[in-house]
């Protein structure tokens, strides 16, 4: 099931002409170095995922042409499509290390050489997206492109949201709730996975039940991995320097909504020392302080139990144990 043949190709490609960047500290350096030493193994999570719930489901009760082309419980198109969610999700990280030339400093590099990762990102992200465009149309199921298709919009519109800035000058956080937290989330780290689920349960012509239940298990554990993430530097006993985490990060929005925002801005800014550097051991210990850090467990289990109960609609089987343990994985916290 290992996808990384596929990225193989196009990944060497990009990583000849990263070469030139070495010396200077664009983040696509970053971005290609994980895939190389990929760590935490979850650079191909949403491809596995998309593998093992084609699995989960099995063949459909409808009669369909293509029988002959499952292999190991698994349609061949569905396996293109656990590549081509990859390969989206690929591109989408290598156009993430495009840089703002004008808040670059002299110690990050020579500009030429930023200028030329930021040139070498858009060109690999879109290379990549194009092949992922082409292999959808060859897949021919109308439903199936309109899902993706949208996925990709919705990916666009969750990064805009990321990086657009708070009106408000200076503004380290964003004034949202926990409800527009989870939309915003949905759209930039949920949908594509959420929509691709669902897409390989059409291609193999499951009913719009089945489908339902494969989008919801895709979007709240997509939800649950994102939550567990942003708890790491708060629940993480082992480090002993500081984790810099996300001012926007689920236990900071949440720790915002008890707070008040006024309450919380004036706690980031008496975090902040010279040059507006911002402390984040104290903006740490006072997130722990309150119910941030709680709620966000508690949240990151709720969307953990939803994607459980979404499994129950297939039938016992290895694969489906997989998925679920997946959960367990990312609702287990110390």
């Amino acid at each position: 099931m290992s996808l990384r043949c596929l990225l193989s190709d196009e990944l060497s490609n990009i990583a000849m002409q990263v070469r030139k960047l070495v010396g200077t500290k664009h983040p696509l350096l970053d971005t290609a170095r994980g895939f190389v030493y990929d760590s935490r193994n979850n650079l191909q999570m949403r491809g596995l995922v998309i593998l093992l719930i084609s699995k989960a489901a099995g063949p459909s009760t409808a009669e369909l042409s293509f029988q002959h082309d499952m292999v190991s419980g698994i349609y061949s198109s569905q396996r293109s499509l656990a590549e081509i969610t990859e390969l989206i999700h690929t591109a989408f990280l290598v156009h993430r290390g495009i840089v703002n030339i004008g808040e670059l400093k002299s110690c990050d590099g020579p500009l030429k050489d930023m200028q030329f990762g930021n040139k070498m990102a858009v060109l690999s992200g879109d290379f990549l997206l194009a092949n992922a465009c082409t292999s959808l149309a060859q897949l021919q199921n109308t439903k199936v492109v309109e899902l993706i298709s949208s996925a990709i919009g919705d990916l666009v519109q969750g990064i805009y949201y990321e990086n657009s800035k708070s009106s408000e000058e200076n503004c380290l956080t964003d004034d949202i709730g926990i409800s527009s937290w989870k939309e915003q989330v949905f759209l930039s780290h949920s949908a594509l996975l959420a929509k691709s689920c669902q897409a390989a349960m059409e291609l193999a012509k499951h009913s719009a039940e089945i489908q339902d239940m494969a989008f919801q298990y895709g979007k709240h554990m997509s939800m649950s991995h994102k939550i567990h993430s942003d708890l790491q530097p708060f629940v993480k006993e082992t480090s002993s320097d500081t984790m810099a985490f996300s001012l926007n990060s689920a236990p900071a929005i949440l720790h915002q909504e008890f707070r008040g925002r006024e309450a919380w801005l004036k706690q980031i800014r008496e975090a902040q020392g010279k040059g507006n550097i911002v402390d984040y051991k104290k903006l740490q210990e006072a997130i722990k302080a309150g119910k941030g850090v709680t709620s966000a467990i508690d949240l990151c289990r709720c969307h953990g139990n939803r994607a459980l109960a979404a499994l129950e609609r297939f039938p016992p089987s290895e694969a489906r144990d997989a998925l679920a343990n997946i959960v367990y994985a990312v609702t287990r916290f110390p």
